[in-house]
């Protein structure tokens, strides 16, 4: 056995903290209630978009984002008892507990939303990890389907996430809060939602918000990190309010609606770097993306330049 439960803490009655027990509940439960909102807002958004002829979706780039979507959801499924096997150990090692209370949803919530703005500040800097989330960034479409590119690789990031887990959360809250983030995130992919109150402007993240951080304009990249609260841009100097127009995608297109290319490109280009220059892998694997990106465009049109 891992631990147990203080019977306090315990959501589940007499019950040990064991993978066993973890895995009796149904965490999946948040995600196949929203479904069906999720997929309706969908058909709803894409029938608005053809009907004023505003062109915000593409039948490949669709079913790619689609395809991503459901790819990482069977992921995960396959993934979740190694990530449950993680958070019961972490949980058991420490010897302090937070009580599950309604006060606990919300302290973890504000942990686990500053951690998510620096892992995915994190991400956006450095190559290895921008690996993990360039997917999500890759299509030139923005919509609620754009949401569903998620990497099949992205629970590598659970490193980032800890700190969190080691503050001895109850299971359940942790889990449940992380869902909840998760789904925050879907309503934020439109164009159809523009400037909200300033107050909900001020505090959380709104797809003004979020429509910055996808664009590739010059004074729109790498801002905007936010999770849920775009309070902690505020605070670490990445805001950025939208003024002009996005244009979405990354600073070197991928020009591809190929699922599996989508998801793996990144490694591929990283690992070809290190082949060629093994001796600045650490360099290569923790340097910047962007700088990478504009340098392989720029070597690109050098090429074309000199065949011309």
């Amino acid at each position: 056995m891992l631990g147990s439960y203080s019977t306090k803490v315990n959501p589940i009655e007499n019950k040990k903290l064991t993978l066993e027990s973890l895995l009796e509940l149904d965490f999946n439960t948040i995600i196949w209630i929203a479904a069906p909102v999720m997929f309706a807002l969908v058909a709803l958004e894409y029938y608005l978009s053809v009907k004023q002829k505003r062109k915000l979706y593409h039948g490949k780039d669709f079913l790619a984002s689609a395809t991503i979507g459901f790819g990482n959801l069977f992921v995960n499924a396959l993934t979740k008892v190694g990530i449950f096997y993680i958070v019961v150990i972490c949980y058991n090692l420490t010897p302090w507990r937070i009580p599950h209370t309604w006060w606990s949803y919300l302290l973890c919530f504000i942990c686990l939303d500053l951690v998510r703005y620096w892992s995915h500040r994190i991400s956006h800097f450095q190559r290895f990890w921008w690996s993990t989330h360039v997917v999500h960034h890759s299509s030139e479409y923005y919509n609620f389907s754009t949401s569903f590119r998620l990497s099949w690789v992205q629970n590598l990031k659970i490193v980032f996430f800890l700190p969190v887990i080691m503050l001895s959360f109850d299971p359940v809250v942790f889990i449940i809060v992380h869902q909840l983030e998760i789904l925050y995130q879907f309503w934020i992919h439109t164009e159809y939602i523009r400037k909200l109150p300033k107050p909900i402007e001020y505090v959380f993240v709104t797809p003004s918000h979020h429509r910055v951080h996808h664009a590739t304009n010059e004074d729109y990249i790498d801002k905007n990190f936010g999770s849920t609260l775009i309070i902690w841009d505020c605070m670490f100097g990445t805001f950025k309010a939208e003024k002009e127009q996005a244009i979405y995608g990354i600073t070197k297109p991928v020009n591809s609606f190929n699922p599996v290319y989508l998801v793996f490109h990144a490694w591929g280009d990283l690992l070809k770097d290190i082949w060629k220059r093994p001796k600045m892998t650490w360099q290569i694997l923790f340097g910047s993306p962007t700088l990478w990106e504009r340098e392989q465009m720029v070597s690109k049109d050098k090429k074309r330049t000199k065949n011309e």
